[in-house]
């Protein structure tokens, strides 16, 4: 299957005219703002209420896809029937519905997906995981062309494995005697500072490299209605 996400009438299967027409608008005026080449990774995940938060997040932020690694098939491979899934959609308050998202058996098979195909890996962690490791508010995201963020799960955080194969650790600073976050709260903070900064770089320039500058940037948020 393409994995870029197009409007298509199976994405508003159901929906009156008046407002398949309201959808349609909306994809028109966020696409521009979309992320490209981004990807959230979640780590065997344990509850389904997490994926739905990590995947409402991505959607919220503009990222392009989602990847879950899932060796107990808690989901299903084939998206559409993903879509469809009403738990999964309360929990994303719907937002499964329109993101792509891609399950795989174990932590290897999906970094030979992304290496496959030239993503980057950064991993997440509020401790030192033996890496280039990099302050949330003090790395640029920008560097990497293709990159896909990984998040660990609700007790067990990032694998070793994953520390191994991936290229740097971002760290989220922490102040308090508990240094753990959940992991929609985790998703949310990372790639909202990752979102904007590749947002950034994609009003001012068109490819790669600091090449081909736009003449004026383009918008970076959308107003509020």
């Amino acid at each position: 299957m393409n994995e870029n996400i197009i409007l298509d009438q199976s994405c508003s299967d159901g929906l009156s005219e008046n407002k398949k027409k309201t959808v349609r608008l909306r994809a028109d005026k966020i696409k521009p703002f979309r992320c490209k080449n981004l990807i959230a990774v979640i780590e065997r995940p344990k509850l389904l209420e997490n994926m739905g938060s990590v995947i409402r997040n991505a959607n919220a932020f503009g990222v392009e896809k989602v990847y879950i690694i899932d060796p107990n098939q808690t989901i299903s491979d084939d998206w559409q029937e993903l879509r469809n899934r009403k738990k999964l959609s309360d929990y994303s308050v719907s937002a499964s519905k329109w993101t792509f998202v891609k399950r795989f058996d174990d932590t290897d098979q999906c970094f030979d997906h992304l290496e496959k195909n030239g993503f980057k890996s950064a991993i997440t962690s509020p401790h030192i995981k033996g890496k280039t490791n990099i302050l949330l508010d003090e790395g640029d995201y920008t560097n990497d062309h293709k990159l896909a963020v990984w998040f660990g799960n609700e007790s067990c955080g990032i694998s070793d494995r994953a520390v191994e194969r991936c290229s740097y650790c971002i760290n989220i600073p922490m102040f308090g005697m508990i240094e753990s976050l959940n992991l929609g709260t985790c998703s949310g903070i990372v790639l909202y500072e990752v979102t904007k900064q590749r947002r950034a770089y994609q009003s001012i320039y068109k490819k790669r490299n600091q090449r081909a500058k736009y003449a004026e940037p383009l918008p970076t948020i959308i107003n509020p209605e």
